[in-house]
C-alpha cells in the first residue's frame, strides 16, 4: 500500500514537472507597467552621506511616508512628507507644500516595469518656492510582490537640491496599493 501511494506521488510530480506546471506556479514573469497603476503608499528609511567639512562625511538620518500615484503606462506623481535628522543642511527654502496636509507636492517622474517584476523609477522633486535651485532627483530600483499590490525599494542615486552629482545614500522604502482587498 505504502508503495503504491510512493510510486503515484512520484508519477505525480514527475508529470508536473516534465509539463512545468511545477515551474510556472513560483514564475513571475508577464508584468508591464500596467501592473503598476493606481495609489501606493509608501514608508521610506535610511541614511544620506553628504560631504563635510575637513574632509569628513555627515550622515543624515530620513524618514518619511508618500503617496505615489503611478498611471499604468510609465508616469508617476507623489506627494510626501519626508523629516530629516538635526544635523542636515537646511533647505534652500519651502518645497511646495500642500497648506492643508503639509505633505510636498508636485513630484513627478517616470518609471519601467520588466517582464520579471523588477523595475526602476525616476522622481523629479520641483524647485524650492522662491528660488531657481532645483529640487532633488531620486533613481529608484525595486521589485513587485502580490501581484503589483506591494513594492520594495532601493535608491540608486540621489542627487541633491541644487546638486549636480548624486550622492551616496542607503534609503528604502515599501509600498502598499491602497483599495479594496479584492479591486483592481
Amino acid at each position: 500500500m505504502k508503495s503504491s501511494i510512493l510510486k503515484a506521488t512520484m508519477i505525480g510530480l514527475f508529470v508536473l514537472g516534465a509539463t512545468g506546471v511545477a515551474t510556472k506556479a513560483q514564475d513571475n514573469d508577464g508584468c508591464s507597467n500596467s501592473t503598476l497603476h493606481g495609489d501606493y503608499a509608501f514608508t521610506v528609511s535610511g541614511q544620506i552621506f553628504v560631504p563635510g567639512p575637513n574632509g569628513t562625511t555627515i550622515t543624515i538620518q530620513r524618514d518619511g511616508i508618500a503617496m505615489t500615484h503611478f498611471d499604468g503606462a510609465g508616469n508617476l506623481s507623489q506627494v510626501d512628507f519626508v523629516l530629516s535628522s538635526p544635523n542636515a543642511v537646511p533647505p534652500p527654502g519651502p518645497p511646495p507644500t500642500d497648506s492643508v496636509t503639509g505633505f510636498h507636492t508636485q513630484e513627478t517622474g517616470t518609471y519601467k516595469v520588466y517582464s520579471d517584476c523588477t523595475g526602476t523609477f525616476t522622481i523629479h522633486n520641483p524647485d524650492f518656492v522662491g528660488t531657481t535651485v532645483a529640487g532633488a532627483v531620486i533613481t529608484v530600483k525595486f521589485v513587485l510582490s502580490n501581484s503589483g499590490r506591494s513594492i520594495h525599494t532601493i535608491v540608486t542615486s540621489l542627487i541633491p537640491p541644487g546638486g549636480t552629482a548624486p550622492v551616496p545614500a542607503l534609503i528604502h522604502s515599501e509600498g502598499h496599493k491602497l483599495g479594496m482587498l479584492f479591486q483592481d
